[in-house]
């Protein structure tokens, strides 16, 4: 062998020498990289390098797997490898009959899916109408008037008369019809409404949801309360659940049941604006009541249906609407017309006490305004209280010597600081019970007892 032959041979051997070298920290590059995202212990990555520097005749195939001079084998690994992952294979040195690497992974666990469960229907407002739905009932009424002919004065003249006759004179009937809601309190087929509803009908009719009819008795009106008890005769009478409306707060929801416009059996929500709201507040000074205000839609029609909390219970009788706003209705206690009602249904008269006085709300700052104006008709005491405006004949503030101009600061033993406060004591008191009114007249403060009367003893 020549000495350049010699030179070129140990030149191939360096050649080879980094090669095995390159391809040594080209495969210790791969392990690191399947250790970093495959979660591989450094152990196994140090195995592996072990394993290749003392074989290295383990060379890969262009296809990826290992030159089956040895046979692979799995060491368990010691980390944690979530079920996704594949284990890395341990490989040990063998002198054996060739075979494929295996492969081992662990099995996906099995996840238990259940049936879809059924989509839920409806809400509160949904199961409230069911319970209380089927007893809202319409009423329908008729009742017949009769009215004047219109005086033109042409027709005094005995000319005309005398080719026209005293007939276009003559008074004439006419048919009056409404319509309003009610609810069925009991199965014996008692029923509350509003008074204006049926007040002073000659005939009553009495629709209920499954389209059966009756006719309608009215057992009694109170005109104050704008309450109503009616009578029908039936079977299986479907019945509302009666709340308490003493444990409604501002801010509940309500849910208006009735006929309004003659469109059965609608149902608006809102919730309570507020309580407490008196008669003269909203312009019926003529009543005695403190409404609930809310914001569901009350039309004509929805007169004496229920109004609704969100358990499905009556909390408040639909009364009255402001013509001059929107979405501001009102609605009758119910534990008022839990009070009343079995009087009513036995035809009894329900009798308020009144006083005789038309009053309105003083303060300070209007007394003073009305002090500075030289054309006053009289000087007031400047203080909170009512001040009375006229005092009706023969009542019982008349009797007693209440006069105009007097300033009513308590009663009873409890401040007035408004209409409200005095008329709310005195519809509480009994009829016939004296009650000691403070009032000031000028500059001097006096005490009066008054006895209560009967309102209707007014008419």
């Amino acid at each position: 062998m020549s000495f350049s032959s010699l030179c070129r041979f140990f030149e191939h051997v360096r050649q080879f020498e980094l090669l095995r070298n390159l391809r040594s920290v080209l495969f210790a590059g791969l392990l690191g990289f399947l250790s970093l995202f495959c979660g591989a212990a450094d152990a196994e990555a140090a195995d592996w390098m072990e394993v290749w520097r003392s074989h290295p005749d383990i060379a890969m195939t262009a296809s990826g797997e290992t030159n089956p001079i040895v046979k692979p084998i799995v060491k368990p690994s010691t980390s944690n490898i979530t079920p996704a992952q594949t284990q890395i294979p341990t490989v040990a040195p063998k002198t054996s009959a060739p075979s494929k690497v295996a492969v081992t992974t662990t099995a996906q666990p099995k996840v238990e899916t259940s049936a879809p469960k059924p989509i839920e229907r409806g809400s509160f407002v949904t199961e409230a109408v069911k319970k209380v739905g089927n007893a809202v009932v319409r009423i329908d009424t008729e009742k017949t008037i009769t009215r004047r002919a219109a005086t033109d004065p042409m027709m005094e003249d005995p000319f005309f008369r005398r080719f026209f006759g005293d007939e276009l004179l003559a008074p004439r009937e006419e048919m009056m019809r409404g319509q309003g809601s009610g609810f069925l309190i009991d199965k014996s087929g008692v029923l509350l409404t509003n008074s204006h509803v049926v007040n002073g009908a000659d005939k009553v009719t009495v629709t209920l949801k499954d389209g059966r009819k009756f006719e309608g008795k009215v057992s009694g009106v109170d005109e104050v309360t704008d309450l109503a008890v009616v009578k029908i005769e039936g079977k299986d009478l479907p019945v509302a659940t009666l709340g308490l409306s003493s444990d409604v707060q501002v801010g509940d929801w309500a849910i208006a049941v009735g006929n309004p416009l003659g469109l059965d059996n609608t149902v608006t929500l809102g919730i309570v604006s507020t309580l407490k709201r008196s008669s003269a507040a909203i312009g019926i000074p003529d009543k005695r009541l403190d409404f609930i205000q809310t914001d569901a839609a009350i039309n004509p029609g929805n007169s004496g249906g229920p109004l609704l909390n969100d358990n499905g219970e009556v909390i408040g009788i639909n009364t009255a609407i402001r013509a001059d706003a929107m979405g501001i209705g009102f609605a009758i206690p119910i534990d008022k017309a839990k009070e009343l009602k079995d009087q009513l249904a036995r035809g009894e008269k329900i009798r308020h006490p009144y006083l005789g006085v038309q009053m309105t709300n003083l303060t300070p700052e209007l007394a003073k305004l009305n002090n500075d104006d030289p054309n006053a008709v009289f000087i007031v005491p400047e203080v909170t209280g009512v001040i009375v405006v006229k005092v009706l004949p023969g009542t019982p503030a008349a009797k007693s010597g209440i006069r105009r101009g007097d300033v009513i600061t308590a009663i009873d033993g409890a401040d007035v600081r408004s209409a409200e406060d005095l008329q709310r004591t005195v519809e509480n008191s009994r009829l016939g019970q004296a009650l000691k009114v403070e009032l000031k007249r000028g500059d001097k403060t006096q005490t009066i007892t008054i006895k209560t009367g009967e309102l209707q003893e007014m008419a």
